[in-house]
């Protein structure tokens, strides 16, 4: 128990142990909440269970978070990640499951290779400079990206979208990789926009699931300018 009230001190932000000593940090959480609220409002009615957990789990991301910039302790780094654990598990059960057409039990299956995928993938980005600090999350882009490649055919506008929610998710973790290096130049830290761009970016992974699965159009540039075919 006393582990878990052990203080973290890991943001250029927060320069003592009190409760708004991260107020950007902390306020910035509204953004996933905001997604969240969005993503309720398209989806509500649509008759898929899936996309409704996603953005409960998108809401706990932000209260989570929230929780982990105000009490800066080792439990609520725990609130803050198993949202965010959560999200990345049902999404990939959801793209195996209805971007890939596999049956339950290999949709199942699909996911629990999320496992071995990090393990694999992990070592190398902790191993090269700057990307060691987000490391834990890279090989989440890059699973994206590769869905995007491999949806290609199958379905070009979905794996659009996700390419575009991997472009953000990239970005992303830019602005959290650098915050301590800027910090003093930007006292402020660049981890608030982290929280800005990864509420964007799930909310829109979630869109372009709910687009997929309605059969509503995401626009591809690339499709546009080949006289409009998707």
């Amino acid at each position: 128990m006393e582990g878990l009230l052990q203080q973290i001190d890991g943001y250029c932000e927060r320069t003592d142990a009190s409760y708004w000593s991260e107020p950007v940090n902390a306020v910035t959480n509204l953004a996933f909440l905001l997604a969240a609220w969005v993503m309720w409002r398209r989806v509500r009615g649509a008759g898929l269970p899936l996309a409704t957990a996603m953005v409960v789990t998108l809401a706990a991301i932000g209260v989570g978070s929230y929780l982990f910039h105000t009490h800066a302790t080792v439990w609520g780094a725990i609130a803050d990640t198993a949202p965010i654990a959560g999200f990345i598990l049902l999404y990939l059960f959801a793209a195996n499951r209805d971007f890939w057409q596999l049956p339950l039990r290999w949709a199942l299956i699909a996911t629990a290779g999320f496992v071995p995928f990090v393990a694999v993938t992990l070592p190398a980005f902790q191993a090269l400079p700057f990307f060691e600090i987000s490391a834990a999350y890279w090989p989440v882009a890059l699973l994206i990206g590769l869905y995007s490649l491999g949806l290609r055919s199958r379905a070009p506008a979905t794996a659009w979208g996700l390419g575009l929610g991997a472009g953000l998710l990239c970005l992303s973790l830019v602005l959290r990789s650098v915050d301590d290096a800027v910090c003093g130049a930007i006292p402020l830290g660049t981890h608030f926009m982290w929280h800005l761009l990864n509420g964007l970016m799930l909310g829109w992974m979630i869109e372009v699931y709910r687009r997929h699965m309605t059969g509503e159009r995401i626009v591809d540039p690339i499709s546009v300018s080949d006289g409009g075919r998707l």
